[in-house]
C-alpha cells in the first residue's frame, strides 16, 4: 500500500534537524580545504567526461525549462575525483560553492556524479527537502540511476535521474507515486541514525567547548561562508548578460542521498 508523505515527511523533528545541520556545516567548511572544484559552466558539467553528447542535448533543455518555470536550478555534474572526501561532504560544499539555486528560496538541486569511486548523490537546497525528500532521492538513485550506471550506461541513468527528479518536484504526490519507480512507503529515518545524528551534533559542541584551535576553524569557516552567501545576487540563477552560467545564492544544509554501483 502506497503511504502518501505526511507532515513529518516534509520536515525531521527539530531535535533531529538541527544536529543534522550543524554535522552539514562542519562537513561543509572542512570540506572547503583541499577540494578541487570544477567551474561552473553551465547546467552541465562534465568533468569526468562521461555524459554523451546526445544525452546532453535531450537533458540541458529540461532543465532550463525547469528553471524558466518554476525557478529551480538543477544542475548534473560529473567530477574526475572526490579528492579523497566522501560524496556527502563533496557535494555538499560544491553545491555551496556554486550557490546553486534562488538565494532567498534555496531551491536548487545537485545531481552528482563521481564515476572513479562509483559513487553518485542527490543534493537537495533547504527549500527543497519537503518536496525532494532523502527518501524519494534515495528510491530515485536506487531504482533510476545505478542500475543504468552498473550496467556502463551513465547517459541513460543521468537523463531517467533527471526525469524523475524534475516529475517530483513539478508534479502533485498523487500523481508521481502512481509511478512503481518512485512509489514511497516508507519516509521516516531509522532510529539508529537518528541517534547518530544526536551523538555527533553532541560530539561537535563538544570540540566547540573544549578545543579553541577547532573553534577558530569553525567559526572563521563558517563565517567566510556566510560572507560569500551575502555578497551573492538575491535572484535567481541561470545566464547572465555576459553569456556565463551562475548560481543564484542559494545553500544548501545537506539534504538528499546517495548510492554506489
Amino acid at each position: 500500500m502506497v503511504i502518501a508523505r505526511g507532515p513529518s515527511s516534509c520536515c525531521m523533528a527539530g531535535g533531529v534537524r538541527l544536529p543534522f545541520a550543524l554535522l552539514a556545516l562542519l562537513a561543509a567548511c572542512l570540506a572547503v580545504f583541499g577540494a578541487q572544484f570544477p567551474e561552473l559552466t553551465g547546467r552541465i558539467v562534465d568533468q569526468a567526461n562521461i555524459i554523451p553528447s546526445a544525452t546532453r542535448q535531450a537533458v540541458e533543455p529540461k532543465l532550463a525549462d525547469l528553471e524558466i518555470r518554476s525557478g529551480i536550478q538543477l544542475v548534473v555534474a560529473s567530477v574526475a575525483s572526490l579528492d579523497g572526501q566522501d560524496i556527502e561532504s563533496y557535494a555538499n560544499a560544491l553545491f555551496r560553492a556554486w550557490k546553486l539555486g534562488e538565494k532567498t528560496k534555496n531551491n536548487g538541486v545537485l545531481l552528482l556524479v563521481a564515476p572513479n569511486e562509483r559513487r553518485v548523490r542527490i543534493e537537495v537546497g533547504y527549500g527543497l527537502e519537503g518536496t525532494l525528500t532523502d527518501a524519494l532521492s534515495k528510491i530515485i538513485i536506487a531504482n533510476a540511476i545505478a542500475p543504468r550506471f552498473k550496467a556502463g550506461d551513465y547517459g541513460s541513468g543521468i537523463s531517467r535521474g533527471v526525469d524523475d527528479i524534475v516529475t517530483v518536484l513539478t508534479t502533485d504526490s498523487s500523481e508521481w507515486q502512481q509511478r512503481p519507480s518512485l512509489r514511497l512507503d516508507n519516509d521516516q529515518l531509522p532510529n539508529w541514525l537518528t541517534w547518530l545524528l544526536v551523538a555527533g551534533a553532541i560530539a561537535l559542541v563538544t570540540l566547540l567547548i573544549v578545543s579553541p584551535g577547532f573553534r577558530w576553524l569553525f567559526f572563521n569557516v563558517a563565517l567566510n561562508l556566510l560572507i560569500n552567501s551575502g555578497s551573492s545576487r538575491g535572484r535567481g540563477g541561470g545566464f547572465s548578460s555576459s553569456g556565463g552560467f551562475s548560481g543564484g545564492g542559494g545553500s544548501s544544509g545537506g539534504g538528499g542521498a546517495s548510492g554506489s554501483w
